[in-house]
């Protein structure tokens, strides 16, 4: 279980020869085609994205600062977009003033940080009076939960009633709530991570690891692999555009500043 606990899914895109095959992930064009159209009709200034990792959702870094955790990942992306802002920083503990981004997006990170009430509270408090708008995108559903998130390190999932309490709190009010993934995705996580999960098991050791990607992995064309994804991707929309909102396994949520606030 510590075998487990201690190397991700994501790890194994941590080499750069893998870096470009995790923007092809479907689940997470999917995440970014919800985000970007929720500014279609809108003309954002200055916008934060906490916990863009390698892969954020904004791909025009000319009024974004990217914001995560992680050194490493801040470092990778500032040299694969070569331009933009970017911030190492704890989510909970936002280094910027009060009433200073139009647009917040904080998609897949509220699940993994304890403190999810404080952190709203910082993507909320840096936003513009009273216009600001705050994106997020969150897994749904405790019953959804098992071993894929452990696997990924989730503390938990979310019931929509307790994400939009959470956002009032902050003093935010949701204006819109959209599916964003489906039962599909769920079924889709728990057989990759099975999948790895065995392979961690036969090749306990990073090294070993490392050789299994290099032999198994090289071969696979970054365009094949793109071409599969978008044509998964497909299926996966339309299971999330057809099954009712109780059964979304990922929600996106947009909320501005509340009259009370």
């Amino acid at each position: 279980m510590q075998n487990i606990q201690n190397r991700r899914f994501q790890d194994l895109f941590k080499e750069e020869k893998y870096l470009a095959l995790k923007n092809y992930l479907y689940n997470y064009l999917l995440r970014k085609r919800a985000v970007e159209k929720c500014f279609k009709h809108e003309q954002p200034e200055l916008t934060l994205e906490v916990g863009s990792g390698i892969s954020p959702l904004l791909t025009n870094p000319k009024r974004v600062i990217y914001s995560d955790v992680s050194f490493e990942a801040v470092n990778i992306l500032k040299n694969s977009l070569n331009n933009g802002h970017y911030v190492v920083a704890d989510g909970t503990y936002l280094p910027f003033r009060s009433d200073t981004f139009s647009h917040s997006i904080c998609s897949e990170v509220l699940e993994h940080i304890q403190n999810d009430r404080q952190a709203l509270g910082e993507l909320a408090r840096i936003l513009r009076k009273p216009n600001g708008s705050l994106i997020i995108t969150v897994p749904h559903r405790k019953c959804y939960f098992g071993y894929d998130d452990l696997y990924v390190k989730h503390y938990r999932r979310y019931e929509l009633v307790e994400i939009k309490e959470r956002l009032q709190a902050a003093g935010q009010e949701p204006v819109l709530i959209q599916k964003v993934l489906g039962p599909l995705e769920k079924i889709t996580m728990l057989a990759v991570i099975f999948f790895f999960s065995l392979i961690n098991r036969r090749y306990p050791s990073p090294t070993a690891t490392g050789e299994l990607l290099e032999g198994r992995l090289a071969n696979l064309s970054v365009s094949i692999f793109e071409w599969l994804n978008l044509f998964y991707k497909g299926y996966v929309w339309l299971d999330a555009k057809i099954m009712p909102l109780s059964f979304a396994t990922v929600i996106l949520i947009k909320s501005s500043n509340s009259k009370m606030s």
